[in-house]
């Protein structure tokens, strides 16, 4: 069936549940029931009622200790669906794979969540020694290359926000934790196009990393290159590695921007 008179098939139950999980958006990670009430203007008992069936079904998560709700699992699932179903990794994969055929280092793609960052998918080295991907873990984003490649196109203000200076931890001596340092040195990621991990997680790794951009040029992620710091010389980042990387994260780029104009195309002539 075909619904034409959209507004006819309208639950408000449904509504009022999918209001209440688009409250939780790239800048708002958790939220009390006072400030879902407001911003709902739904009464407190019907909040309550949504938020226990979202929580029971795990797309609303509530903290122990402050008693806020923030996304569950399940919304990040979701979430992964659509962007293998329709967005970025039908689009990184093909490019992916010609990445690990021009360096044979592993490529990754990863996503920004609440400042940290998640690997999305990779595709491994034919190298026997080679860094394991950790696809869906998180990471910080201050410390890795796809983190560091997306957080640098921050406004000045989402940094200051988002990066106290007692939430850099220091995870090897190359960690950046002074938040001066660190904002200097995301300005000159912006500035170039890509970033680069010096062993600033894990020792005796690196990593390169340039951004994916959406139709509206919005950074949705990034692509990688990841390897033993013994084979990602400097001289080899800058005439091999970081020209591929940038190359990777245009051609993923412009598929998105493809894939969004003959899809509003197909819409348009329905």
């Amino acid at each position: 069936m075909i619904i034409t008179e959209k507004s006819n098939y309208s639950i408000k139950t449904v509504s009022h549940a999918l209001d209440l999980l688009e409250q939780f958006h790239d800048k708002t990670g958790e939220l009390g029931l006072v400030d879902l009430c407001k911003r709902l203007k739904l009464n407190k008992n019907c909040v309550l009622r949504l938020l226990a069936t979202l929580v029971l079904r795990n797309y609303i998560e509530q903290d122990n200790v402050t008693n806020k709700y923030r996304l569950g699992l399940n919304s990040l699932r979701l979430g992964q669906s659509f962007i293998k179903q329709t967005g970025l990794l039908i689009h990184a994969k093909p490019v992916m794979r010609d990445l690990v055929k021009e360096c044979n280092e592993t490529a990754l793609v990863a996503i920004l969540k609440d400042f940290r960052i998640v690997y999305l998918d990779a595709l491994e080295t034919r190298h026997t020694v080679r860094v394991a991907p950790r696809v869906g873990a998180w990471f910080p984003a201050y410390c890795t290359a796809a983190g560091k490649a997306q957080i640098a196109f921050l406004s000045d203000e989402e940094f200051e926000n988002s990066f106290p200076e007692d939430a850099l931890k220091r995870y090897t001596p190359n960690t950046i934790i002074d938040r001066v340092e660190l904002h200097r040195h995301l300005r000159k990621i912006a500035m170039q196009g890509y970033a680069i991990e010096d062993e600033e997680f894990d020792i005796g790794v690196r990593c390169v990393a340039a951004p994916i951009r959406d139709y509206t040029h919005r950074v949705v992620g990034t692509v990688s290159i990841s390897g033993p710091a013994t084979r990602l010389s400097d001289v080899h980042l800058e005439h091999v590695l970081i020209p591929l990387v940038k190359y990777a994260s245009d051609k993923i780029s412009s598929n998105l921007v493809g894939f969004v104009k003959s899809h509003s195309a197909i819409s348009a002539a329905n």
